[in-house]
C-alpha cells in the first residue's frame, strides 16, 4: 500500500508505507511513482519487449477495468495499491510534486526522442507548443545535448523559452517570413500541439530524412501534405508514452540532469478552479494536488465540528 502526497490522476508521486512478502523491488519508505499503466497481460508480443503501453489488454491507472472487475480511479485517493511491475522507484534528488508529472509528459517526450534517433548529442530539434508537454521537452532535448527552437504561435512565449528553460532560438508559427529562413535545418520535431494546426510549415523545416513526430492529439484529424513527405524521406510518427523499463530510465535520466516539471501545488477543493484555468490555459506547466495535505484538512474541520 502507498501513501501518496502529490497526485495528478495518472501521474502518482509517493512513499511506501507496505510491501507485499515477496516485492523486492521497493520497501517501506521509498519514494516511488505510478504513472498511467497499472496492468497487461504480460505475455504477448509487447509485454515481453518491455512496450506494457502496447499491450492490447493494457489497464489504465484510471478509467479501466482492472483484473477484478472493478474500475480504476487513477490518484484521487489517499492511498493506492498496485504491481511491483508498475512502481517506478524515485531517486532521492527527485521531488515527489515537480517529478510526478513525468510519469506522463516526460515519458511522452522522452520516449519518441529515444526511439526515433533524436537524443544524440548535435540534433537540431524543434519543440512545438510550450505548454505542459512543450516545456519539458526543451529540457530533455537540451540534456541530450540538442539545439533547440521552439516554435509557437503566441510571440509572448520567447522571453520563457530561451531565458528560462534555455532553448536556442523561438519562432512563430504564424510568421511565414521567421520559417522560411529556417527551411530544411531541422533534424526533428516533437510536436505537443492538441489542437487542429497545419503540418505543412513544420514539414518544411525538416531536412532530408527528417522526423516530424506527433504526442499531441487534436480532435479532429490534421491534413498531411503527402508531396512534402515524399520530397526529402521525411517521417511523420506519433508516440504516446513508454514501457515501464523505460519510465523508470526516463526517471532515472531526469533525476541526473535535474530536469523536473514546473508546477503549481493545489489542495483538492481548488479542483473547480483549477480546471477552468485550465480550460484557459492558466496554468505553468501542471497543477499538482497535495493529496496528504488535503485529507489532513478534512479530517481537521470534521473533527472541529464534532
Amino acid at each position: 500500500m502507498f501513501y501518496y502526497l502529490h497526485t495528478y490522476t495518472h501521474e502518482i508521486a509517493g512513499e511506501v508505507t507496505e510491501v507485499g512478502s515477496k516485492v523486492t523491488k521497493v520497501k517501506p519508505g521509498d519514494k516511488v511513482g505510478v504513472g498511467c499503466l497499472v496492468g497487461a497481460c504480460h505475455s504477448c508480443e509487447n509485454c515481453t519487449a518491455d512496450l506494457e503501453n502496447h499491450c492490447p489488454q493494457v489497464i489504465q491507472t484510471y478509467n479501466s477495468i482492472d483484473v477484478d472487475g472493478t474500475m480504476t480511479y487513477g490518484g484521487y485517493s489517499d492511498h493506492m495499491v498496485a504491481r511491483e511491475r508498475y512502481i517506478v522507484r524515485f531517486p532521492e534528488n527527485m521531488p515527489l510534486d515537480a517529478g510526478a508529472p513525468l510519469l506522463c509528459a516526460g515519458i511522452t517526450v522522452y520516449s519518441p526522442m529515444k526511439y526515433y534517433g533524436l537524443s544524440e548529442p548535435g540534433m537540431h530539434i524543434a519543440v512545438v507548443g510550450l505548454g505542459g508537454l512543450g516545456h519539458v521537452a526543451v529540457k530533455f532535448a537540451k540534456a541530450f545535448g540538442a539545439r533547440v527552437t521552439v516554435v509557437s504561435t503566441s510571440p509572448k512565449k520567447e522571453e520563457e523559452a530561451l531565458k528560462r528553460l534555455g532553448a536556442d532560438s523561438f519562432l512563430v508559427s504564424t510568421n511565414m517570413d521567421q520559417l522560411k529562413k529556417e527551411q530544411f535545418t531541422l533534424d526533428g520535431i516533437i510536436d505537443t500541439v492538441s489542437a487542429v494546426h497545419p503540418l505543412l510549415p513544420l514539414l518544411g523545416l525538416l531536412k532530408a530524412n527528417g522526423k516530424l513526430i506527433l504526442v499531441g492529439a487534436p480532435e479532429k484529424p490534421l491534413e498531411l501534405p503527402a508531396f512534402s513527405v515524399i520530397m526529402g524521406r521525411k517521417t511523420v510518427a506519433g508516440s504516446n508514452i513508454g514501457g515501464m523499463k523505460e519510465t523508470q530510465e526516463m526517471i532515472d535520466f531526469a533525476a541526473k540532469h535535474n530536469i523536473t516539471a514546473d508546477i503549481e501545488i493545489i489542495k483538492a477543493d481548488y479542483l473547480n478552479t483549477a480546471m477552468e484555468r485550465l480550460a484557459k490555459g492558466d496554468v505553468r506547466y501542471r497543477f499538482v494536488i497535495d493529496i496528504a495535505n488535503s485529507v489532513a484538512d478534512i479530517y481537521r474541520e470534521t473533527t472541529q465540528r464534532k
